[in-house]
């Protein structure tokens, strides 16, 4: 039988990251090491503060709770487990690695042979900031990058964007940006349409969630797509997802193993997507080395070898304590070291 152990662990972040809710200075997850006396397996958990469906006050205990009876039984209740998805994510990972090493899923992207195409992400921060941000990402060669948007004043994003689009037309550039939720309903649809002006790909969660019927309508007069990402945390259910998509219809879903169901949870939101026409892509969620490459992993085995979509993965960069992996970024990809 397996032995669980539970190390926590504080990260510290290299620069502040913004968002509409706050901003981040330090990061605290939770590792698992799992061992059946010959091999041994490592896995991330790392809910969101405020944010993830399992932030919850006793999560060391619950989670211990669960370790525990994967110790006793071998095996991982996913039924159990979909309301704690960060808890679901770390022991996926870490029986997937136990048992298969370093490569969780056999693809071009874990044998080193194909890199994942990934946005470059410009977090929050002062007009300045933001634009020197944008600057290095474009420098770096990336062609698709996303803006967090809704803290600073509206019309210096509008700015910053009218300056990328002067440079960088949308068969050049794909701008994505998130909202985080920031916009109050009664401006989001002026804003979305001052948005649209500058040719964007999508914008992600323009008003707060649990607000189906104003975000339906949104979906149904917004003139840029939108995706949903906060909207889908504590949607857990196959039939309340299908049900919530069937309501507010919008045109990507954007998917956080640690977030929304763990590895199963996304693969069941993928495929309810495809069923819909709704499309979708992977990001991290300021998880360490060890959760991004598992997530790396997951993308490349859902979306198969030839992804094209950028996915939301550059995030290994941001920690001056992270942990090593066999992850680089090259231009605009994240690649697996071979070997």
């Amino acid at each position: 039988m397996y032995k669980i152990t539970i190390t926590e662990r504080t990260l510290h972040f290299k620069q502040p990251a913004g968002t509409s809710r706050g901003v981040y200075t330090e990061r605290k997850i939770w590792l698992l090491t799992v061992s059946d006396g010959f091999a041994v397996g490592t896995g991330e958990c790392a809910p969101l503060p405020l944010l993830s469906c399992d932030d919850i006050p006793n999560y060391a205990e619950v989670l211990r709770h669960f370790c525990d009876r994967v110790e006793q039984t071998g095996e991982i209740d996913t039924e159990a487990m979909r309301d704690y998805p960060s808890m679901l994510f770390g022991l996926e990972t870490a029986l997937l690695n136990l048992r298969r090493g370093c490569r969780l899923f056999d693809t071009p992207f874990s044998r080193g042979e194909a890199g994942i195409p990934i946005n470059g992400l410009v977090w929050m921060g002062s007009f300045d900031e933001m634009r020197q941000r944008i600057e290095a990402k474009l420098q770096q060669g990336f062609h698709c990058v996303k803006l967090k948007i809704g803290a600073i004043a509206f019309d210096d994003e509008l700015s910053l964007l009218k300056s990328i689009r002067e440079r960088f037309g949308p068969r050049d550039l794909e701008l994505r940006v998130d909202a985080n939720g920031a916009f109050p309903y009664d401006e989001a649809l002026y804003k979305l349409e001052l948005l649209s002006q500058y040719a964007l790909h999508s914008i992600e969660q323009p008003i707060c969630a649990r607000r189906w019927g104003d975000m339906a309508e949104l979906c149904r007069d917004a003139p840029l797509p939108i995706a949903l990402d906060e909207e889908l945390i504590g949607v857990n259910d196959p039939d309340q997802k299908r049900q919530m998509l069937n309501i507010i219809k919008p045109r990507y879903v954007v998917l956080k193993p640690s977030l929304h169901g763990g590895m199963a949870g996304v693969r069941e939101w993928v495929e309810i997507a495809r069923d819909m026409q709704i499309g979708s892509w992977i990001t991290s969620a300021l998880e360490s080395n060890v959760g991004l490459n598992a997530i790396a992993q997951l993308c490349a085995d859902i979306y198969g070898p030839d992804i094209r979509q950028a996915q939301g993965l550059g995030t290994g960069q941001l920690f001056t304590d992270n942990i090593d992996m066999p992850l680089e970024i090259r231009g605009e990809r994240l690649w697996m070291q071979a070997g």
